[in-house]
């Protein structure tokens, strides 16, 4: 059983764009986590009110990593460009992810995060 960090592209993938059932099923004997942020980005892009039942049975899915100051004072200092990248990733390894799935083509090209593999599919 691997540790699986779905970043918000892919987490919202599972969510809400494709299918759910079809990505959770193929991640199923895996621990899924995502981060507090991806959370909010789902809620905030899509207009979802709360309370909402859904979501609530759409968030037991995952392990939540919180955003801490530690973790916001390591991405502030990269390693990319980009603060909710950088957020995403600390995430991760915070949580000490063996996978990192994600859809940007930026971070894919990175290949690793520390000891946390960056791929697009299982």
């Amino acid at each position: 059983m691997a540790k699986i960090f779905l970043d918000t592209n892919c987490f919202i993938d599972a969510v809400v764009r494709k299918p759910e059932k079809q990505i959770l099923d193929s991640l199923k004997g895996n621990t899924l986590f995502v981060s507090v942020l991806s959370l909010h980005i789902y809620c905030y892009v899509y207009k979802i009110k709360i309370p909402n039942s859904i979501l609530l049975s759409q968030v037991e899915k995952f392990q939540l990593v919180d955003i801490t100051q530690d973790l916001v004072n390591k991405a502030l200092l990269g390693p990319t460009n980009d603060f909710e990248d950088n957020a995403q990733l600390h995430s991760a390894a915070e949580a000490e992810c063996d996978t990192f799935l994600t859809e940007d083509r930026k971070l894919l090209d990175m290949k690793f995060f520390g000891k946390t593999r960056i791929i697009n599919k299982l």
